[in-house]
């Protein structure tokens, strides 16, 4: 697949950093740092404009470690970038911690990962087929 770039960061393009990666990692593109206090959440802009072809998406998700060394994590994770939205590329991270978070330009700050997508067409019906969970919810399954 290829994905047509515009690149107004300081940055170079994300890579995968290796060949078996599934995620490319962000950066901040920000002229100065960000301190994200504990519960906080922003909008760290990229610098990064995509077109993404048609029938692809591309899902914005956490980085692990920031996840579980920091706290940071991803707010709608996965974030979804559409394949007509030709704007900014931009991550909502949030502060989860007990700790005030700082974010430099430059900082790798979440992954980007391709996906393809099926659209659904609705079916309108008045009944569904019997499976052995049936409606069974959040725990049903009597895994712990």
């Amino acid at each position: 697949m290829k994905v047509k770039v515009i690149n107004r960061s300081k940055h170079e393009l994300p890579r995968y950093e290796t060949s078996s990666s599934a995620g490319l990692d962000l950066r901040a593109n920000i002229d100065s740092k960000i301190v994200l206090a504990p519960l906080e959440r922003t909008l760290v802009k990229t610098g990064l404009f995509l077109e993404i072809p048609e029938g692809y998406e591309a899902q914005v998700r956490p980085r692990s470690g920031l996840a579980l060394k920091k706290g940071i994590t991803v707010l709608n994770s996965p974030g979804t970038i559409d394949a007509d939205y030709r704007g900014e590329v931009g991550v909502i991270l949030v502060n989860l911690s007990n700790e005030s978070f700082e974010i430099n330009d430059g900082d790798r700050i979440a992954q980007l990962v391709f996906a393809s997508l099926t659209q659904a067409t609705w079916i309108t019906t008045e009944e569904l087929s019997a499976t052995e969970r049936g409606s069974g919810g959040f725990g049903s399954t009597g895994q712990n």
